[in-house]
């Protein structure tokens, strides 16, 4: 068996039972392959993200390392309860993707098979990265307009899933551009340029802010995003519905964004009326104030080693 590294010492894994229609109640094989070869010890009962939150918050007193075995849902749960602790810079966090989406997990390069997944957290390094505050919550993407409005809708036809979320997105041929007025702080533009303080109306489809550079399915949603660059990545889409439907092929790949408004700040201020907002996959509410700032390497995660800038193995422990 593979020696573990100083990271998986005092351990617990998070299991959310709800995650990618119940496969962990499903699949008995994965089941018990997860028990045999995850480290630490095991809470699989809690589904309800208040009591999930409240569980990691309590493991904080005495766990190095809290393994999220879930989706984004799941993950941006963990981080909150750590935030909540306050042991922002003394936990380490794991992730075994096993939701339907597993976007941030691909912005950090953890394999989505499940095998694999596990050797990175016996073989890989651990990394400090950087999220965003929206309204108190945590999260490495977020989402104002139409995806959001898509988001909510899919949780209103209650199917879950890949095919939830294609369902969903029929209506985004009826959603109207919502009118913002935007307020950026210590920030820099396409040009390179850089601000400490910008203001701006505009009409938009959607406006994509985000540290990491995916949504669920592989959606590359954020390109030019960084978790570790400092900045938020703000991408305001300026499309009737039909365009973006049109383009959504492009959109996809990452490879339109590149025509779109673009930004990088510190800090962001939306302002509209009834502005839908999602955050790491999931719906948040309707408002008409949005404020998101970026948190600077605020937690750390294991993920595979970076072979350019690996870290030495005695570097684990601290």
């Amino acid at each position: 068996m593979t020696e573990r590294k100083p990271h998986l010492n005092g351990v617990a894994s998070i299991i959310n039972p709800e995650a990618a229609k119940k496969k962990w109640l499903r699949r008995r094989r994965l089941h018990g392959f997860l028990k045999k070869n995850l480290p630490g010890r095991f809470f699989d009962v809690l589904a309800d993200k208040d009591n999930t939150i409240r569980l990691v918050r309590d493991l904080c007193t005495d766990c190095k390392t809290l393994i999220a075995v879930g989706g984004d849902g799941t993950i941006a749960d963990v981080f909150q309860g750590i935030r909540e602790a306050g042991k922002e810079k003394e936990i380490t966090l794991g992730i075994i993707p096993l939701g339907s989406g597993n976007a941030f997990r691909q912005s950090l390069a953890i394999p989505k098979n499940i095998r694999k997944a596990i050797g990175v957290l016996h073989e890989g390094s651990t990394r400090d990265i950087e999220l965003m505050d929206i309204g108190g919550k945590l999260a490495g993407f977020a989402s104002i307009g139409a995806t959001a409005r898509v988001t909510q809708e899919k949780i209103l036809r209650r199917t879950r899933g890949l095919w939830g979320h294609v369902r969903a997105g029929t209506i985004l041929f009826k959603l109207p551009r919502w009118e913002l007025e935007a307020e950026l702080e210590e920030g820099v533009d396409d040009q390179g340029r850089s601000f400490s303080r910008k203001t701006f109306r505009l009409k938009v489809f959607d406006c994509v802010v985000a540290k990491s550079n995916y949504f669920g399915y592989g959606w590359h949603i954020a390109p030019r995003a960084s978790l570790e660059d400092g900045y938020l990545d703000i991408t305001f889409f300026e499309m009737s519905g039909f365009k973006y439907v049109l383009l959504l092929p492009l959109i996809f790949f990452g490879i339109w964004q590149r025509r779109q408004k673009h930004y990088k700040a510190k800090k962001l201020i939306l302002r509209g009326k009834n502005l839908p907002v999602q955050y790491h996959g999931e719906y948040l509410d309707t408002m008409d104030k949005v404020e998101i700032r970026v948190l600077p390497r605020v937690f750390r995660v294991i993920g595979p080693v970076r072979r350019e800038k690996a870290l030495p193995s005695d570097s684990l422990s601290s």
